[in-house]
Parts: structure tokens; sequence; C-alpha cells
């Protein structure tokens, strides 16, 4: 049976991370061609850096995707909090499930709801050229708070409820034993909040087809308008780039993380 689960394992990672695999392997192909390797070239990479159509796009996209995590993070860490502090019943249900609509809503049907506010929002104000880095800004913030709520709320269950009143006792103000106290303690649940919240901003489509503006293009977009002729190679090399990118990121942070829980455990 061992040897069954290992295989059926081994197929399951396969079957995930071939094509990112073929990716790589052709972003070095010193060919356009997708089907055959001609030989091993950096020409694809050169000339990533040379497009400034996708450079940039791939700059809008990352400055959204770390403004809208920060903002999420900061908002979902408050309301979890907040959230924590209810007493269990009909109102702390209801905020629940409210928190979990934008989650479980089809992301077409977020996209175009947000629009059309956005849209009426500016015919109020009289600007019809709304939409931009701001709506775009508000639609990935709104879809990426419910993410870091449930990353953050758990930490808070394990937090022992005495530590912060201890603080106070200790002479410490409310905030200060936030800060101070609460805030190191479910530190692990927030940055993977933040880290998740980070992703899904980065490689979001729908929502932000519908939200952005013509003066504020990302990099989803750049790439979705290029199906409609023929995707440029040089584009197998900036996909590798982000996966290896993030793929760093997350282990970095599952080292740290672990080598923290380690020197707590020593203290313990």
């Amino acid at each position: 049976m061992k040897i069954f689960s290992k295989l059926y394992t081994i197929l399951v990672f396969l079957f995930l991370y071939a094509p990112i695999i073929v990716l790589i392997i052709f972003s070095f192909n010193s060919s356009s061609s997708t089907s055959m390797l001609t030989g091993f070239s950096l020409q694809w990479y050169k000339a990533l850096f040379k497009d400034e159509a996708t450079l940039t796009a791939l700059y809008n996209t990352v400055i959204l995707a770390v403004c809208s995590s920060v903002i999420a993070t900061a908002l979902g860490t408050a309301a979890a909090v907040g959230i924590d502090k209810m007493k269990k019943g009909a109102v702390r249900s209801g905020i629940m499930a409210v928190t979990n609509i934008p989650m479980m809503n089809p992301e077409i049907v977020t996209g175009i709801s947000m629009m059309l506010l956005f849209v009426f929002a500016g015919s109020l104000v009289k600007n019809s050229a709304v939409l931009g880095f701001g709506t775009m800004l508000v639609a990935h913030v709104t879809f990426n708070l419910p993410y870091v709520i449930l990353n953050v709320l758990p930490k808070l269950r394990q937090t022992d409820k005495n530590l912060a009143e201890a603080a106070q006792d200790l002479g410490c103000r409310p905030a200060s034993a936030f800060f101070k106290v609460v805030l190191p303690s479910i530190m692990p649940g927030v940055i993977t909040g933040m880290i998740m919240a980070f992703t899904l901003s980065l490689d979001d489509f729908i929502i932000s087809y519908f939200t952005s503006g013509p003066g504020f293009q990302t990099l989803p977009i750049a790439i979705f308008s290029m199906t409609k002729r023929r995707v440029k190679p040089d584009m197998y090399a900036l996909s590798a780039l982000i996966f290896v990118s993030i793929l760093v990121l997350l282990i970095i942070y599952n080292v740290a993380q672990q080598k923290s829980e380690e020197k707590t455990k020593k203290k313990s």
C-alpha cells in the first residue's frame, strides 16, 4: 500500500507541475517553436527585458499586488480581531457568511457588479474615466479580505485570551498590548494571509479585466490580448521567472516559520 500511495502522490505532483516544467524548458529554447527543442539559448530572457510594454504591465501588476495585499492584510487582521471578540450568535454567523461571499461568488459576477458600481459612482461625480488603478485596487482588496481573515482567525483562537490583559496589568495600553503581545503570536497567520493575497492579486484576470481602464493594464490582461494573435516566447521566460520567484519566497517563509517554531519549543 505504501508503494501505491507514493506512486499516486508522484503522479499527482507530475500532473500539477508537468506544464510548468515544460514551460521553463521551452523558455530556454533557441527557436520560437513550442513543440521542438532546437537548442539552449537565453534570447527570450534578453527579449523580455527589452519589451517595454510587458515590463510596464509587470510593474503595474506588482505594484497593484503589493498595495492590495498590504491594505487587505491590515483591514483583514483588524476585522479578524473584531470577529474573534464577538460572542457566538446570529450576528457573528451573519458576518462570517458575508465574509465568505467574495470567495464563493463567481468571479465574473463580482467583476461585472463592481464595474457597474464604479461606473455608477463615476456618473454621480461626472467622471467618465473612473476605471483605472484606484478601481482595481478597491476590487482586489475586496476579494483578498476573506483570505486574510480566514488565515488570521485560527491563530487568534489559538492565542491565550489572557495575554492582552496580562500586558495591560503590567502597564501597557490596549493598543500597545495588541502590537507587543497579540500581534507577534498571530504573525504567522498574518504573513500567510498577506502572501495568499499577494499571489491571488498577482494572477487575477477576470475581476481585473472588468475593473481596469485604458491607462492601467496588468500582466494577465496583456497576455490575454496576445492570445488573439500569438503569445510571444518571451512570455515563457517571464512566467518561469514569476514561478521561481514565488517558489523561493514560499521556501524562505516556510524555513523561517519552522525555525521560529523550533525556538518557541526550546523556550517553553
